[in-house]
């Protein structure tokens, strides 16, 4: 953990960044109505990863899905009720999205410093950072300001998350439908250097793909059978699962990407010069991940009176 400090550097490109995308958003949304939010959030995301260090991508990954579905607007957070339905059963968060009891328990935290200031949203905007950060990433300012949807949209979060047996150009043009671009693509999949994915969702690549290490699909078919086991897990980095590193695109150029999504960015195709030079070069990922997680945390925010602050993550007030 001692790199959770030291990685808090914030580069003054980025934090230009984060100011110009979105003017509604801003670092210092809360600087007088809730100066401490930040560090709130970060003492309980250290708990967090220290009792589960797989914790860190899966925050990250409720960030991603959150934002790809109608903007970071947190609506993945609400629950489904007789009279609501939410996304968290939407095909690709059920049973795999997680996480959702660490962001309650920031909220609970945050609500008694601030009562009724900072959003969901926003929350979820900072763990997903700090996770990072404690798996030895790279920080980013986060712009601040987002307010939390009243609706939730199942059939979004159904047609417009990427899949994992997605080709290229399908990952391309999902990606660009949130104004995201190729090269932030490749830079987002980075995200798969931490995490572990469910059986289900590499079986056809590690029993029908040719482009893959067979050594590496051996080893991955010992614990993911041809039926059953639809949901024992595997490390999507098989050299540091729980390590924020370039590892995932060196991985990937010797054919051991987990998913076949993943190793679409490095077959043949417009993304391999980028992918070899991720993983030749560490500095250069951390900055462009970075970047990237601050124009998708802008994608299509709730601002002024738009939406509202939840009091509970998981119901619209």
């Amino acid at each position: 953990m001692a790199s959770f400090t030291n990685s808090f550097v914030v580069f003054s490109i980025i934090s230009v960044l984060a100011c110009s995308i979105n003017a509604q958003l801003s670092p210092n949304f809360y600087a007088s109505t809730c100066p401490n939010v930040q560090k709130i959030v970060r003492v309980e995301m250290v708990q967090a990863v220290i009792r589960e260090p797989r914790m860190g991508a899966s925050i990250l990954r409720l960030f991603f899905h959150d934002c790809f579905v109608n903007g970071c607007d947190a609506s993945i957070l609400l629950d489904d009720t007789a009279t609501f339905t939410g996304e968290k059963n939407a095909l690709p968060n059920q049973n795999s999205v997680r996480g959702f009891e660490v962001i309650d328990t920031i909220k609970t935290r945050v609500e008694a410093a601030c009562k009724a200031t900072v959003s969901c949203a926003d929350i979820l905007a900072l763990a997903a950072r700090d996770g990072v950060v404690l798996l030895g990433g790279p920080s980013w300012t986060v712009p601040l300001g987002r307010r939390d949807a009243r609706t939730a949209n199942q059939s979004a979060a159904n047609n417009d998350l990427p899949a994992p047996f997605a080709n290229l150009s399908a990952l391309i043009s999902g990606f660009a439908a949130k104004g995201l671009n190729a090269d932030d693509m490749t830079a987002l999949s980075g995200s798969h250097t931490i995490g572990q994915a469910q059986c289900f969702t590499f079986r056809s690549r590690i029993y029908n793909d040719t482009n893959i290490d067979p050594n590496f699909a051996a080893t991955r078919r010992s614990t993911c059978p041809v039926s059953g086991g639809n949901s024992n897990l595997a490390p999507l980095d098989i050299q540091t699962m729980n390590k924020f590193d370039n590892n995932y695109y060196q991985n990937l150029m010797t054919q051991r990407g987990l998913l076949h999504s993943d190793q679409e960015l490095f077959n043949g195709g417009s993304q391999d010069a980028l992918v070899r030079t991720y993983s030749a070069n560490n500095a250069l990922f951390f900055g462009d991940f970075a970047a990237a997680m601050v124009k998708m945390s802008n994608i299509s925010p709730l601002t002024g009176t738009n939406g509202e602050i939840r009091s509970n993550c998981r119901v619209v007030n």
